[in-house]
């Protein structure tokens, strides 16, 4: 019953998200939240259709709250949905470790009615399964895309030069260029990019990156964190 009413929860958020005017909602399946404990076997320990070995049999519960939403908001209305390989208290965890488990996590989502899939990672350019393509490989979102078809979002470190952790060693990450981000798109890796603490730190960074002005963009450190705090 706990499930049933939380699945038509997540169906009635994105009714009323579309009715207020959103054009898209995102789903957050990463970093803990409660889809994504469904899918890790450290804290998905149920027993019955919901749990299970695979990645296949605990996905099921996102993939009804998917379905739910997509019968909900009808069968032209984008659906984002956020999922992370990683953990913030175990940066090496990976939930998927071959692309066969990665399929059978992500393409029953995918048929259940995600559009696009916003592929959680520190660094865009990390390749995720090296030990198949190498250390220029597919990153995530790479691999997300080729596996189900559909539409992704990369993100991580997106012009900086270090991860988010490192923030709490006080270290400052520093301004990149895109060329590589570029690149890997064009050549059509992944679809869309997602921007976060370039734009905490510098709101003007979008119209600095169209005018290809990088020696204007600034630095992240903690006291850009800490302005929201």
């Amino acid at each position: 019953e706990d499930i049933a009413d939380s699945v038509a929860g997540f169906a009635r958020a994105a009714t009323d998200a579309k009715r207020l005017g959103f054009e898209t909602i995102e789903v957050h399946g990463a970093h803990g939240y409660l889809i994504d404990q469904f899918f890790w076997d450290g804290t998905n320990t149920r027993t019955d259709r919901y749990g299970g070995a695979t990645l296949r049999e605990r996905a099921r519960y996102a993939a009804e709250v998917i379905a739910a939403i997509r019968t909900a908001v009808g069968p032209d209305y984008p659906i984002i949905l956020r999922v992370s390989q990683w953990k913030q208290q175990d940066l090496k965890a990976r939930l998927a470790h071959t692309p066969a488990a990665m399929a059978d996590w992500l393409v029953p989502l995918v048929e259940a009615g995600v559009d696009i899939l916003h592929c959680s990672q520190r660094r865009f350019w990390e390749p995720e399964f090296p030990e198949i393509d190498g250390e220029g490989g597919l990153n995530f979102a790479g691999w997300a895309k080729t596996l189900t078809g559909a539409a992704t979002i990369s993100v991580g470190s997106v012009g900086l030069s270090g991860d988010f952790i490192s923030v709490f060693r006080n270290q400052v990450s520093a301004p990149t260029d895109l060329d590589a981000l570029v690149r890997r798109m064009e050549r059509g890796e992944f679809d869309l990019i997602a921007v976060g603490r370039a734009l905490i730190t510098d709101p003007a960074w979008a119209n600095k990156v169209r005018a290809g002005d990088v020696s204007a963009m600034l630095s992240f450190d903690a006291a850009a964190l800490g302005a929201f705090v």
